[in-house]
Parts: C-alpha cells; structure tokens; sequence
C-alpha cells in the first residue's frame, strides 16, 4: 500500500543524489497505473523529501523504515510518510503519520479551512488534515484501534516561518495532530524522538513496519458503536414479510459463518420501492450494534454520498462505513463478516478503471468475485430490471454462478409489495405493461384502476410546461417534493461563468420550455445543489435529473420527460441510438442498447411517492401516453 519504503538515512541518500523522485515516478507508473505524474507533485516529492529525510536523519533516526505515499485502506486517500519504529519508554511499535506541506503563507479562512497564496480552493487545515488520517486509520484497523497509543500524526510546514502562518497556530495540540514548521526543527526532533527509539535499530523498525502492511482492515469496535448509535437514532424501519425473511436469513447466516466458518450468499431481489435499501440499513444498524465487522457498498456516487450525509450527519467517521464496490480490489479475504451490496445490480465485470494501479489491473479478478470474497457474509440487494449502462452485471444468474464455483452456499429472497410509489402495486404492474416488460401489454391507468381504491395519481401533460404546472400544483395542494427527470438526451454543459458567478446552462430546451440539468459531479455552482443531492435538496426543482442522480432515490411527485431516445412506433417502443446523449449506453451492443434505455425508464418512472406525470417530445408517443395516463386537469 506504500509507494516506496526503506529506511530514512536511504532514502536521504536517494534523495540527495536526485534519485529519489525517479524511483517515485517509476513506481507510480507500475503501481498506480497513470501515464504520467503530474510535474506539481513530482516538485513537491523533490522539494519536501530532501529536507523532511535530512531532518530525520539529524535527529538520529536514520535506522526508522519509512512509507512513502501510503495509501490507506478501502480509501484512495494516500498519506505522505509513515514512520515505522519503537517507542523508546514501551518497546511497542510506534507509527506516525507526517503530512507534509510546502505552503510558505497561509492563511485560515474560518473553522478548519486554510487558504494558500496562488491556490484558488481552499484546504483543510493541515493538523486536521493528518488528524483525520489518523482516525481514520484506527476506524479501520482493529489491531491498532485496541492499542490507541501507537499511533500519532504530524503536519511539517518545512517552508513556513511561525510569522508568516500565526492563524494556523490556533489548533488544540493531540496525539493525533501537532504542527511543526521550519523554525520548529529542534522541537520536531525532540517530538519525533519522543515517539520513536533512536537506539531501536533496523530491525525492528522492519519487523514494525512489516506489521503495519500486513494488519487485517475492518470497522473497528469503536466505530461500530457509533455507528449503531447514529442509526439507531434515525432507525424508524418496520421490516414486513420477505422484508424480515431477508433480514433473518443474513443473520442467521452471521452466526453460521461465526459457528462453523462457512459462507453463505444471500440475495434479495425486489423492484423499485420494494424495501431493499430499508433491509440494508437495518441489517448495518444491528450488526454495528453486535459488534460485527459489516460494511454498505454500493455503485452509485450519488447514493453512497446521500447515505453517508444521512447516516452520518453527526459524526463524520460514520460515513467510512459506506464504500464502493470498487474499494475492495486489495483486500484479504474474510476481512468483514458482512458487506451490504446494495443496488447490486451496478455491480460491473472488474473494478478496474484509470485510476487503477498497473499492478492491481493485471491482478484484476471479476468484481463479483472481490465482493464475495471480502466477506463471510455477502449480501447483494438487486433489480434486474435497473441496470442502465453498458458493464452492469449484477444478476441472479451472475451471483449464483460466482457463488458456486467456490462452493458456498446461497440463499434468495423475492420481495413482494410495492413500499414506494404510494404502496401502489397497480402502478408497478401498469409501469412494466407500458414498457413492454410484461407480457399482458400496455393498459391505460384509469381501466386498471376502475375498480379499485388505489390512491396513487397518474397523468399525462401536453408540454413541458403543464408538467411542470402539475407538479408544483400537487406539492402545493398535497404536500412533498416535486422533481422533473429525463431521458438521456440532451447535451450536459459544464456550468459558465457569468461575472463573478457560474450558472448552469439551460441545456434541455423543448420549444420555448429551458431547463438545466442537474449540476454535474465536482462542479459546483451557487444556488444548485451538488450531482449527489439533487434528489434529497429542495434546490433540485428547477434542474431536470438524469438516470445517475436519480436512481436509488425517492420524492413525492414524479414528472418524467420522455426523449426522442425512445418512441412508440404502432404497437411497440423503439431505441434510437442517434438520439440519445449518454456517452457510456451509446457504445453498447444492439442487443443490449434497447434493453438499457427501457430499463432507465423504468427507473425514472418509479421514483415518486404519491404520482407521476408523463410527457413526450414525439408527437406519437405523446399521442399513446395520453391513452395510457388522460391528462390531468391541472397538467392538460
């Protein structure tokens, strides 16, 4: 997990002799599997090493082994230095994270942010910067989480005088964070041999160092507890028939594999709403109160980060615990008791992409594979019916497959019910006749509702415009949040810069109807929020959602936009390629194209609670989802 180690006084003499940054580049290329290292980085390899192994050295602490570009564990987050060695009053290993800065001048700019002279963003204060390392290391390390006392962090402005960053000095001193610039050397010394044997000699420090790379990584107790305390406040889950089915199966099958060291898949499936994510919650809940090591995953940039802001709203430490499935390419096996896949059907055929390592994409096994083997207990919460690009694999089939070639044992639940989309079933059956996804056919709404009490509100606009109107009319009159989505068709623009300010442009126009799509990942813009919460902020309205910001999320009044990617043709829907915008689905195979578009309307259509509205800009299609939904007096 480190970039380069070997002893300081070594790697001085790398340094010193300008070999250092070389060897660095060389192993990036081979380890990190990037083309080129970026000549910011290589500066600061070259201009903070020297002198932060020098400083080392001077102190007597030639014989520590250091790990240079240390990447911690289920993180792309990478650590400058850890220094591995004895503690001179305990004998026991001692390890301590440097964060090293080349900020001459800085400046704090509120509560834990800094801004550097030349560098437009702002930055995390370099103590909490390293304290968060350091946290988020025992979180994840049991080994060290038993014994709090091995670890300790730094940050080393080398380049700094104390005049020129008094602002930052304003910090409360721990084990986990001190500050130290270059006025402070003799005191950096003393700190460091304070924390590390001058006199522990090379073997140690190996034998310490060693240790480290090879500690198993798992929630620790610590943070389970907490964890298991910010859920269960925010716990107000009511399992149902195949819902406590699921729940029971996965722990009964925890205290097989704790019994008799067997693995058991379990696998729910279940459609939009049916209650899978409510399991996956539950079961992280009780688990982190027993004590297990239990991790949630998922594919979804916008879910995890809405799981994590939710889950983790109080205490940030919590949100460690909601990963990626590509987080696990590198881990042992059986490091957690259970992983939580949820939305398992974006599992993908690797975990490999560009930021993968040369060296763990050669090792690259099937993504599948990686989730099963991290855990006594996978548990993949799936719909087959949502995968929505190229390389999404996550199937029954698939699992199952994987499953037995290892020979473990697996368990499936159905889900029934609808627990979404007001508990409306008709609507569920009336979304899957309209799309062709049963084989009974399309039925208007008010025909299958006729008899019935269903509560649920469908209806068709004729623009844009009465969509939008129907919407606004509903939340007004009935309460909750209203969103506009879309297929794929549009072009999505990065954000412009109007005068001091950027603003979204108005990508998806229909006639004289303008909207922006919803903000994109990383681009921030005042007045949207980000990619990931356009769902969950009342800021959302006014931006149309595409398939990725609106998948595995929920609001009340549903407007769904269909485009010219798919029309009604007589009695069948058609996928037109040359209409749709979305980069990744373009490239897939026919066979598979028309099945991936149907799929994201599926999607889109069954996110609202209490309605949905439809409209088309294809005057054919428009003419067949006015049959199927009659426009509502507000929306016509």
């Amino acid at each position: 997990m480190a970039l380069v180690r070997h002893s300081a006084e070594y790697l001085f003499a790398e340094a010193t002799a300008g070999r250092l940054t070389k060897l660095m580049v060389d192993q990036a290329l081979f380890k990190w599997g990037v083309k080129k290292v970026g000549g910011s980085e290589q500066n600061s390899w070259t201009n903070s090493l020297v002198v932060f192994l020098g400083d080392l050295v001077q102190a007597g602490l030639g014989d520590v082994e250091v790990l240079l570009e240390h990447k911690l564990p289920h993180s792309p987050m990478r650590v400058d230095a850890v220094l591995c060695g004895v503690h001179p009053g305990t004998g026991a290993p001692s390890y301590v994270l440097v964060e090293l800065k080349q900020w001459s001048k800085v400046e704090l700019c509120g509560e834990g942010l800094v801004t550097v002279p030349g560098m437009a963003k702002k930055h995390l204060h370099p103590v909490d910067q390293v304290r968060q390392y350091c946290v988020y290391l025992m979180d994840s390390t049991p080994a060290l989480a038993e014994r709090p006392g091995l670890v300790h962090g730094v940050a080393y402005l080398h380049n700094a005088r104390s005049s020129d960053i008094a602002s930052l000095e304003q910090y409360t001193p721990s084990e986990y964070g001190r500050m130290f610039t270059m006025a402070d050397k003799a005191a950096f010394a003393e700190h460091l041999r304070a924390l590390l044997d001058v006199n522990g000699g090379r073997a140690l420090a190996l034998k310490a160092a060693d240790d480290f790379l090879q500690f198993e990584h798992a929630p620790s107790k610590p943070l389970l507890d907490l964890a298991a305390k910010e859920i269960q406040d925010r716990e107000q889950f009511v399992l149902l028939d195949q819902q406590w089915v699921a729940y029971k199966l996965v722990m009964q099958a925890v205290d097989r594999a704790r019994d008799g060291r067997t693995q058991t898949i379990v696998i729910v499936i279940g459609g939009p709403g049916s209650g899978k994510s409510v399991i996956a919650l539950s079961l992280l809940g009780e688990l982190s109160r027993q004590g297990r090591r239990v991790h949630h995953a998922t594919g979804s940039s916008a879910f995890t980060k809405t799981m994590r802001k939710v889950a983790g709203r109080r205490d940030k430490r919590v949100q460690t615990m909601f990963k990626y499935f590509n987080n696990y390419m590198s881990s042992r096996r059986g490091e957690l008791d259970v992983l939580i896949c949820d939305e398992a059907h974006r599992v993908r055929e690797t975990s490999a992409n560009r930021y993968t390592s040369a060296q763990l994409r050669s090792e690259a096994r099937p993504q599948i594979n990686e989730l099963i083997d991290v855990a006594a207990v996978p548990v993949f919460l799936l719909d087959e019916n949502q995968v929505v690009r190229p390389g999404e694999m996550g199937s029954l089939e698939e699992i199952r497959s994987a499953a037995e070639a290892i020979g473990c044992e697996v368990e499936v639940v159905y889900l029934d019910g609808q627990f979404r989309c007001g508990g409306s079933e008709l609507f569920d059956v009336w979304v899957e006749r309209l799309l062709g996804l049963n084989a009974e056919g399309p039925i208007a709404w008010s025909t299958l509702v006729r008899d019935s009490d269903d509560e649920f509100r469908v209806a068709s606009a004729a623009s844009p415009q009465a969509l939008e109107a129907w919407l606004l009319h509903q939340s007004a009159e009935r309460g909750g949040t209203a969103r506009i989505a879309a297929g794929y068709c549009w072009t999505w623009s990065d954000p412009v810069t109007v005068g001091d300010s950027k603003r979204l442009v108005a990508d998806v126009t229909i006639g004289d109807w303008e909207r922006p799509w919803n903000a994109k990942p990383e681009k921030r813009v005042p007045d949207a929020p980000e990619s990931y919460y356009w769902a969950s902020d009342d800021r959302g309205f006014g931006q149309v959602g595409c398939i990725y910001t609106a998948q595995g999320f929920e609001y009340d009044w549903a407007g769904v936009i269909f485009g010219p990617d798919f029309v009604r043709r007589g009695d069948r829907w058609v996928a037109v390629r040359s209409r749709s915008h979305d980069p990744a689905v373009r490239k897939a195979e026919d066979s598979e194209f028309e099945a991936l578009i149907r799929n994201t309307y599926k999607v889109l259509l069954t996110r609202g609670m209490q309605g949905t509205c439809v409209y088309s800009t294809d005057p054919e299609t428009q003419a067949f989802l006015e049959e199927m939904a009659a426009p509502d007096r507000v929306a016509g």
